[in-house]
């Protein structure tokens, strides 16, 4: 193909000879996260909010605090929870957020954007109602209740039993959101979800054989994996570790959590 020597630049302006060329207005700059938001896909939201710190770890030596071996070092970590996440929440989050306070205003303690997933802690009082709108409301459709799942942080005064709901929208491509309820250990009642989403019963009869929240309303909270006369609760941080005998001289073995201390 012949080449004429023309460029971009050399091409005639097209217009109307009473008003002069025609001059295409500048392109509108959005931020990506705007854009990503407008396409539908989760973008990790601005980390406005510092992580918690509910407790330290202390453990005698590793490979990434330090090159002491000998056991004797005392090494510390935090335990750190991801904090309050600020908007816009990225993706569908916002949405989700909107629909839900407009059904339970104060509802919602806080919003909790990590990792790509959303977590919406409920106070346990308004937690039928969210539950309810979760999976009747349109444009939200969350029907199944994939597990219900216990917690247990001693650290936490006032909140040592969490209960987490994980659901998902067969309506509404797959969309995932996860719910957070937290009780003392003095008073571990949250209202039982069965009646909203009947495959929650065996959820919530495991979630108290482990960790002793009792679910108000479940039609037969009984133990689902331990004997019905079992005493405490196995999954509690607090549960004793246990022993194992052995047949040699009278010995034992002591819990895990007993056998070596460095102090």
């Amino acid at each position: 193909m012949a080449d004429n020597g023309k460029n971009e630049q050399d091409k005639p302006t097209v217009g109307d000879p009473a008003t002069g060329p025609v001059v295409e207005p500048p392109t509108e700059t959005r931020p990506p996260a705007q854009l990503a938001q407008e396409a539908g896909r989760i973008v990790e939201p601005p980390q406005d909010s510092e992580p918690v710190k509910v407790a330290e770890r202390h453990g005698m030596f590793g490979p990434s605090l330090g090159g002491d071996t000998s056991g004797y070092g005392g090494l510390e970590r935090p335990v750190l929870f991801p904090g309050a996440a600020q908007r816009p929440y990225g993706g569908y989050f916002d949405e989700i957020a909107d629909r839900v306070e407009g059904v339970v205003a104060q509802g919602i303690e806080r919003v909790v954007i990590d990792r790509g997933e959303m977590t919406l802690f409920v106070r346990r009082e308004d937690l039928p109602a969210v539950a309810r709108a979760m999976r009747d409301e349109p444009g939200l459709r969350f029907e199944m209740c994939m597990s219900v799942s216990g917690v247990h942080y001693p650290q936490e005064t006032g909140r040592e039993l969490h209960a987490v709901y994980h659901l998902i929208s067969l309506t509404n491509d797959s969309r995932r959101v996860r719910l957070e309820v937290t009780v003392p250990e003095t008073d571990p009642r949250i209202p039982s979800v069965v009646e909203i989403w009947p495959g929650a019963d065996w959820h919530e009869r495991e979630t108290w054989d482990m960790f002793g929240i009792i679910f108000e309303g479940h039609p037969s909270l009984t133990r689902i994996l331990m004997p019905d006369d079992w005493p405490g609760h196995p999954q509690r941080k607090d549960y004793p570790l246990g022993g194992v005998p052995v047949e040699y001289k009278g010995a034992t073995v002591p819990p895990a959590d007993e056998r070596r201390s460095y102090t």
